[in-house]
């Protein structure tokens, strides 16, 4: 009986979600493919695909902080701009693309397991990885941070003394360091949030649901207005929170990212079992792919020209080809990548322990280099193998140790 229960909330809450997020008035006719269910399948593989390849260019995008001008842990001799043009390109929707992905996977979790039971599994997989990365693997980074921008010589033991306690005193570029940080892994601990903040609200959302207004403005939308109707949504967090809440990856001060991943988040659990809204997202493939290249092209061209762009016009343009860029690659890959392989089996394991590993490797290979006076692309290839190969051995390692899967995010052998 409560595996039922769960199945009708999770119909009920898709309506209320879609209803609150995007009330408005559409044809009525539209109604019955609106509703229109996703066919049950046993795994959205192109949504692993999706995953694996967002998680891949994140990686890549932090070998790249090293060479650029941007502040980072550590900074190769050789940085400039020359390559933040195409830094840009994954900028808008990476970590976007990703939370939108984990709301589809939540959903899809939810509706098989009881929402305490999908507390303790959501809370094991993520805080463990979450309080290993803190402890273990992201120290490194600020210690060679500190040793580089401040000439730290106390020693790694003094170090780690003063990162546990929450020393304040170190203030690199006038920043102040928070420790214990942590750094990459801020993605973890807002997943985190994210997952119990909507486990919290289900019944809420279930009692929303039932009320008549609720059920008519879902029916009434169409999966084309869904979509179109999040540019506004997200043009509005960006121009009216952005400006007084700015990035900071600190939980408790963020509230413009989370106004933007939360949404998203919510949006994959809401569309995710929604076949009119899939069967749109791949319809536009074509089109989003066309304003994607074009926005990015505007981009990289007021960066390269130093052309000043309105603050407005900018976020615009900056949202628009965020968006473009979910919609065309979920697009394509339900249309090419909804395939299973061993590779895919193997990567969807994989990719979270990478992403564990690699920003610690990056920083911890790049700063060994320095002394050796090597070029900007030889410095580049030792950084992009050395991660790769630590990753696969990191994983490999991993997998095949009973302690330590829990705490690389996989489940127990």
């Amino acid at each position: 009986m409560e595996g039922q229960r769960e199945g009708q909330v999770e119909g009920q809450v898709e309506g209320w979600a879609m209803g609150i997020a995007f009330c408005i008035s559409k044809p009525a006719a539209a109604a019955s493919a609106f509703v229109a269910q996703e066919k049950t399948a046993a795994r959205r593989c192109d949504l692993d695909w999706l995953r694996i390849i967002a998680f891949g260019l994140l990686i890549f995008y932090h070998m790249g902080m090293f060479f650029v001008t941007w502040d980072w842990h550590v900074k190769s001799a050789h940085a400039g701009p020359a390559i933040e043009p195409l830094m840009l390109l994954t900028s808008p929707w990476r970590l976007s693309l990703l939370f939108l992905i984990a709301g589809a996977a939540t959903r899809f979790m939810a509706e098989k397991t009881p929402s305490i039971a999908l507390l303790r599994a959501r809370s094991k997989r993520l805080l463990l990885p979450l309080i290993l990365g803190m402890l273990v693997i992201v120290p490194p980074q600020t210690f060679l941070e500190i040793t580089e921008k401040l000439g730290w010589d106390g020693g790694v033991l003094a170090f780690y003394r003063l990162y546990l306690t929450g020393y304040d005193g170190w203030h690199p570029n006038g920043h102040r360091l928070i420790v214990p940080t942590w750094n990459h892994l801020w993605f973890v601990a807002y997943l985190w949030v994210y997952t119990m903040t909507l486990l919290a609200l289900r019944p809420w959302l279930h009692a929303a649901s039932e009320r008549g207004w609720m059920r008519m403005a879902a029916a009434r939308l169409t999966a084309p207005g869904i979509l179109l109707l999040m540019l506004p949504v997200l043009l509005a967090f960006r121009l009216g929170l952005r400006p007084r809440f700015p990035e900071t990856h600190a939980l408790l001060d963020d509230w413009y990212l989370h106004a933007e991943y939360f949404t998203l988040f919510l949006f994959g659990y809401a569309i995710a079992r929604n076949g009119a809204v899939w069967q749109a997202i791949e319809r536009l493939r074509w089109p989003a792919l066309i304003v994607a290249l074009g926005c990015y092209a505007t981009i990289a061209w007021a960066m390269l020209r130093h052309v000043a762009v309105a603050g407005s016009l900018r976020d615009v343009v900056w949202t628009l080809d965020q968006w473009a860029w979910i919609v065309m690659l979920l697009g394509f890959a339900r249309r090419r990548l909804d395939h299973d392989n061993a590779a895919r089996r193997y990567l969807t394991d994989a990719v979270f322990p990478f992403y564990i590993l690699h920003q610690t490797v990056i920083v911890t290979i790049g700063h060994a280099l320095k002394p050796f006076g090597l070029t900007a692309a030889e410095e580049a290839g030792i950084i992009v193998a050395a991660t790769v190969a630590a990753c696969f051995a990191g994983y490999e390692i991993v997998r095949r140790s009973g302690p330590l899967r829990p705490f690389f995010g996989l489940k127990a052998a």
